[in-house]
């Protein structure tokens, strides 16, 4: 199977499992991360978590925690903001924000199952309203990139004062001609499968494309290829784009994507190309 991955940070990782399965990788960076180096709203939150201002912090991602612990660290010593964490109710939406905060011996008081979406995150909370009642609660949430919309407006319907905090987004990489190789490729079907991470990998896909003028093409090609999504948040992304996913993994984990997808593939590419003749 020629299989292609946008992964970014871990890409020498993917293209290994993607060979240790049996495939054949190419692996196109789609992103990188961007800190905000004049992170008012991250400054902002500092001062106001100093003050007394929040009942509740929500960390979404585990690398957002720490690109937020160095803002606040620009202003105030890492150990008193540690010290604040602690006296507020903090939320974990999987297992890498939970690394980040027991590393820092901050007590977790609700952290969300898998798959780790806004709605383990709403449920987890709603599970435990007696002992954390979200009505009146000052609650800031620790963005990952793109605003968590879903999330913020279900804590407001709830009652909550909501504060986002970004710390950082995500753009095209520098070198964005792998990216459009891999793009070339879909639309001449030399891509039998393609994973998705996260969802602003989609993003970014569809938006060089459209620069290339090679959208429609792509998107045909989509009906011959087994598109794989790592879990419910990136299916969802995929979905609004009019892409519709052919599989999630058990686990919304990289090594059970490109396992369950090496598994899977010959048979939904049986099925969808037999459809399409």
């Amino acid at each position: 199977m020629r299989v292609l991955s946008l992964e970014s940070r871990r890409e020498a990782e993917m293209a290994k499992l993607i060979a240790s399965n049996g495939g054949v990788a190419t692996v196109a960076p789609s992103m990188r991360e961007i800190p905000l180096q004049s992170n008012t709203e991250a400054l902002a939150f500092a001062r106001t978590l100093f003050a007394g201002g929040f009942d509740m912090i929500i960390f979404l991602t585990g690398v957002g925690a720490r690109a937020l612990a160095k803002v606040v660290e620009s202003v105030y010593p890492l150990e008193q903001y540690l010290a604040e964490l602690r006296k507020v109710a903090v939320v974990a939406r999987g297992s890498k924000p939970i690394a980040v905060l027991k590393e820092w011996d901050v007590a977790i008081a609700v952290s969300a199952p898998e798959p780790n979406t806004w709605r383990e995150i709403l449920s987890a909370l709603d599970e435990n309203a007696a002992a954390l009642p979200l009505k009146g609660r000052r609650i800031a949430v620790q963005e990952f990139g793109v605003p968590s919309m879903e999330l913020i407006a279900r804590l407001a319907a709830r009652g909550a004062q909501v504060t986002s905090v970004p710390v950082y987004v995500w753009a095209l990489p520098e070198d964005t001609g792998p990216l459009r190789a891999a793009i070339a490729a879909i639309a001449r079907n030399e891509i039998d499968v393609i994973l998705f991470t996260t969802g602003t990998q989609a993003d970014h896909l569809l938006q060089i494309a459209a620069e290339m003028k090679v959208e429609d093409a792509m998107r045909r090609a989509f009906s011959r290829m087994a598109v794989a999504s790592i879990g419910p948040t990136t299916s969802e992304r995929l979905r609004e784009h009019g892409i519709a996913p052919d599989m999630e993994p058990s686990h919304p984990k990289m090594g059970y994507l490109v396992s369950e997808a090496a598994q899977r593939s010959a048979e939904i590419l049986r099925r969808k190309r037999t459809f399409s003749q």
